[in-house]
């Protein structure tokens, strides 16, 4: 118990706590709360219109989403929470320093898929041509090291012309976090490239690291030197589609793999993808549930492989028949076509699948000519 002389102590230091946590709120004090309030919103206003309504006309005219448009359809909806809205590039040379726009051409944060846990970023293209500074930087390394720490993966909507030229060698180091960052996850979780536009010089290497890259055909690019200084240097014509297209990725040098026709597909594929794939090395992929019964018969599969064993046949035909609802997400269709990859499902738990396709110069691995 405490002694009278202790209990008078603690009762006048209740009674000035009392007294300097009571808050008195003058109508001064509202307004000013109000104004505060005010201006954070219209500064909220003017990060979600990124480069102005001429830039994402402009965008919307090529056929291409906004790089919020495309979060808000990767997330499921009302997840997405964003980072650093209000970061601002710190650049002040080449007259940089009227032109500040809240979020810095790159939008960051975290959302949902299917209800699990991912962490994106996405280039914005209507802001400084969605160029990579110090700042768009960090605002990717943060999402990236938050992926790390709690196991989910990273998905990258890259939309660049590359580094940020006013920002000189600073722009160029800071690619090197981010490479970093590729490196560190790598086999940790896992890592997602979307290209939706033109990835020219610093923007094409981490795409090229990451686990999955897919692309959009006729709208999206990768190559670290253009066409431009191509002919310049070697008095060689050639056009952005070949140098670094989609038809070029996917089925001659195999740096991406798969393309689809829009924003709006590739999007919901890489949605698709996620469902096959674990948050982290260290968790479980999702199990989903079959409706099919696993002892039911298959009587085409009898007929599938022909007796004569020079004949050739398509092995898509048994994957299709043995797996899940004949869902089958195949990686690399249009490259390296004697050998089939890509993810299924059997009694609802997710497995990959690596197949000879004999319909391919007889499914013989190495054997393809390469003509470049």
């Amino acid at each position: 118990m405490l002694s009278r002389t202790s209990s008078t102590l603690v009762s006048k230091v209740l009674t000035k706590l009392n007294h300097v946590t009571r808050v008195h709120y003058s109508y001064n004090d509202v307004d000013h709360l109000m104004r505060v309030k005010g201006q954070i919103d219209g500064m909220r206003a003017a990060a979600l219109q990124g480069g102005g309504a001429k830039a994402i006309q402009a965008q919307h005219n090529k056929g291409k989403l906004t790089a919020r448009e495309r979060v808000e359809l990767l997330c499921d909806p009302g997840t997405f929470v964003e980072y650093d809205m209000f970061m601002e590039h710190r650049c002040g040379d080449f007259g940089m320093s009227d032109k500040r726009i809240s979020g810095d051409s790159v939008v960051t944060g975290r959302g949902s898929v299917n209800g699990r846990t991912v962490f994106i970023f996405s280039q914005d293209f209507t802001v400084f041509g969605g160029s990579l500074s110090s700042v768009h930087s960090e605002k990717i390394c943060k999402i990236m090291d938050q992926a790390l720490l709690t196991g989910a993966p990273i998905i990258g909507l890259n939309d660049s012309g590359g580094a940020r030229i006013q920002e000189g060698v600073e722009s160029l180091a800071a690619y090197s976090a981010v490479f970093q960052r590729n490196i560190l996850a790598s086999g940790v979780v896992p890592q997602i490239s979307l290209i939706l536009g033109p990835c020219a010089g610093g923007a094409v290497y981490s795409p090229a690291i990451t686990d999955f890259t897919f692309m959009v055909e006729h709208s999206s690019y990768l190559f670290i030197t253009g066409p431009d200084v191509i002919k310049s240097v070697t008095n060689e014509d050639i056009t952005q589609e070949d140098l670094g297209g989609a038809k070029t990725h996917t089925s001659v040098s195999g740096v991406a793999h798969n393309a689809f026709s829009n924003d709006i597909e590739a999007i919901q594929n890489v949605r698709h993808l996620l469902g096959f794939l674990p948050g982290s090395n260290k968790q479980k992929p999702p199990i989903r549930r079959c409706y099919e019964p696993s002892t039911v018969d298959v009587p085409v599969l009898d007929n599938i492989v022909p007796y004569d064993t020079t004949t050739p046949y398509d092995m898509h035909q048994i994957i299709y028949n043995v797996i899940d609802e004949r869902e089958f997400f195949e990686i690399q269709p249009k490259y390296a076509k004697n050998i089939i990859v890509g993810f299924a499902r059997i009694n609802g738990h997710p497995v990959g699948i690596v197949a000879n396709q004999p319909k391919v110069a007889a499914g013989v691995w190495g054997c393809l000519r390469r003509h470049v």
